[in-house]
């Protein structure tokens, strides 16, 4: 009896895999590929993962799921490889999917589906509407996560800012798990949209140490009409205030963020716009998207940016984003950082800095002193 899973995407795909596999435990040689749309290389490197474990597992049932399955069943029934295509019934009730390759940190997941229309995106529609799960059911997940080794807990969905059950809204879910599970030592959280932080979200960040201090948010543009072509709730300056307040309110605070590159329409002026809100979110970790079109979308209609140029513009806002990310790296030298480690010598600082600490074991935490930086991870040892 043999279950593998291939996961592509995002945090919530990596905690859905987990609880397939646990679920499918007893059903013989099987590989399950959760597949991802969100881009066209997404959906390219779902495919390549296809054929590469028919290669490697010729004689297991490949069955695929996830988002690219969901929007384009046909398409993956029809790959030779393939022996099933198992698509998501949106009626069907949830269950708290939660885990991560040996849960030093897991994944649990509190929401799925998304009731916006971002004009870029098709996950809506591969997810179904935003739906919650009840407060009772994600406390349950957490504490067995714990009781299974984990040392951190990360909150995920599709969009997890929209969590809402009884009443219960995200930064209300978090506080009440921090006040409940005193064994949760680290809580921490994936991208928010910045519009949707709450009181009682920004109230946490303010006063609790236990949730971790690096917040991902899904800005994707710096310039305002190209926000309202996205059909995106948020303006510049938004995003902009939003960064002020959780820096206001936690000094060690760290920023994340997803950036679209060309999108349809972006002139330079817009372009240059994105690039300077790096600077101006004072953003360490971009996840940085060349615009790709997809299928049955409003922007997929509008005037396309020359695939070269949309291509030039991404590569500069890595490199930006590379820098910032250099430049704050560096600054950490000679600190004392919190620190778990997740694998063998590797993790991260709570600020979500990667370190190497020699001589440490997977599931070690406490201070670490930064040495040094090298390779794009800072260097440190345990006090």
């Amino acid at each position: 009896m043999s279950v593998e899973t291939i996961t592509l995407g995002c945090r919530l795909n990596f905690a859905e895999s987990e609880e397939m596999k646990r679920l499918r435990a007893d059903n013989g040689l099987l590989t399950i590929v959760n597949s991802c749309a969100v881009t066209a290389e997404a959906e390219r490197q779902t495919r390549q993962a296809i054929r590469r474990a028919r290669r490697e597992r010729p004689d297991a049932r490949i069955v695929v799921i996830g988002c690219a399955a969901q929007l384009s069943p046909d398409a993956y029934r029809s790959m030779p490889e393939v022996d099933a295509v198992e698509l998501r019934d949106f009626a069907a009730p949830l269950t708290v999917a939660a885990g991560y390759r040996g849960r030093v940190r897991s994944f649990v997941a509190v929401q799925t589906g998304c009731d916006h229309r971002c004009t870029f995106c098709t996950i809506w529609q591969a997810r179904g509407p935003s739906r919650s799960l009840p407060y009772a059911a994600v406390r349950d997940a957490v504490v067995r996560e714990l009781e299974a080794g984990a040392r951190e807990i990360v909150l995920t969905g599709v969009d997890v800012t929209s969590y809402t059950t009884d009443g219960t809204g995200f930064g209300t879910l978090c506080q009440r798990l921090l006040g409940e599970l005193p064994r949760l030592e680290r809580l921490r959280l994936s991208s928010l949209d910045s519009i949707e932080i709450d009181p009682a979200l920004m109230e946490l960040i303010a006063g609790e140490t236990r949730l971790m201090p690096h917040f991902h948010l899904s800005l994707q543009a710096g310039d305002d009409l190209i926000l309202k072509r996205m059909r995106r709730r948020h303006s510049r300056g938004d995003a902009v205030r939003t960064v002020a307040a959780i820096k206001a309110a936690r000094s060690d605070a760290t920023i994340g963020a997803d950036l679209i590159a060309g999108f349809p329409t972006e002139s330079e002026e817009a372009a240059l716009n994105t690039l300077q809100l790096l600077d101006d979110c004072d953003v360490i970790a971009g996840h940085i998207f060349p615009f790709s079109p997809r299928p049955n979308t409003p922007a997929a209609r509008m005037p396309q940016v020359e695939r070269e140029i949309v291509k030039a513009r991404a590569a500069r806002l890595r490199d930006r984003a590379a820098e910032r990310r250099a430049d704050w790296l560096r600054s950490l030298a000679g600190t004392r950082q919190r620190v778990l480690i997740e694998n063998k010598e590797r993790g991260h600082s709570d600020g979500f800095a990667p370190i190497f600490v020699a001589g440490s074991v997977r599931g070690q935490s406490g201070l670490a002193t930064v040495t040094g930086v090298g390779d794009g991870q800072l260097i440190g040892e345990f006090a």
